[in-house]
């Protein structure tokens, strides 16, 4: 646990040190911040729904940017084979990055909390879905988080990991909106892998072990497919 920690703590301050971190989420606050106060104000709507709908698309392109570099950068810098020297295994090394990109994803949602401040201050608010949405999100920033961790352990070059992760996360994010043009025999399998079918359960409030079930799973075989990956380099 310890080692897990210390690479946690190297991972966020490598993050924060970074202009391109502040930049992120300048570039998430600014895009989400529109579309709660476009619904809010033009169409008079004191509600995070539009927020939470739009979400699982917005963190499909900002997740993979967060993780891109983890391994990457530490592939093509040859950091890599100096961090295995020290007393540390590749899962801590996983779990670590992994943790240190859920980490950053949890500080780019705490402003957002302001939306809620805002229609609590101003009408009623149900603080179910609210609370839903924000679990959901981590739970979803989670699943992506891993999957940029997959893409990142497949490539020395940070873009095609970015490209990858986000092909991957673009398509669990739409696929319950494609199902009519798959074969009937999969659309319930399909429906199942797709994310924001179980996000939106979520943040509507309601708890459901099949959705939990979901991201947990998912976000397991994303990281045990990075433990293959970075294993085989090995």
């Amino acid at each position: 646990m310890k080692q897990i920690l210390n690479i946690v703590r190297k991972e966020l301050a490598s993050y924060f040190v970074s202009p391109i971190a502040y930049i992120v989420i300048a570039i998430f606050l600014v895009v989400t911040g529109w579309f709660f106060f476009s619904t809010f104000f033009l169409y008079n709507q004191a509600s995070m729904r539009g927020f939470f709908s739009l979400l699982p698309i917005i963190l499909s392109f900002v997740v993979p940017a967060v993780t891109m570099k983890l391994f990457s950068e530490e592939f093509n810098r040859g950091s890599y084979e100096m961090l295995m020297t020290l007393p540390v295994t590749q899962v801590e090394v996983i779990l670590g990055k992994f943790v240190a990109a859920l980490g950053f994803i949890v500080v780019m949602l705490i402003p957002t909390v302001v939306y809620a401040l805002t229609i609590s201050g101003m009408g009623d608010l149900d603080p179910g879905p609210v609370l839903g949405g924000y679990l959901g999100a981590v739970l979803l920033g989670g699943l992506f988080a891993a999957v940029g961790l997959f893409a990142s352990s497949l490539t020395r070059n940070q873009i095609i990991a970015f490209i990858i992760a986000l092909a991957i996360c673009f398509f669990l994010s739409l696929i319950d909106k494609m199902l009519f043009f798959l074969p009937k025999g999969i659309l319930s399998i399909m429906s199942y892998l797709g994310a924001d079918f179980h996000f939106s359960n979520i943040a509507r409030g309601v708890l459901d072990s099949r959705d939990l079930l979901y991201f947990i799973s998912m976000t397991f075989i994303a990281l045990y497919g990075t433990h293959l990956v970075v294993q085989e380099r090995k």
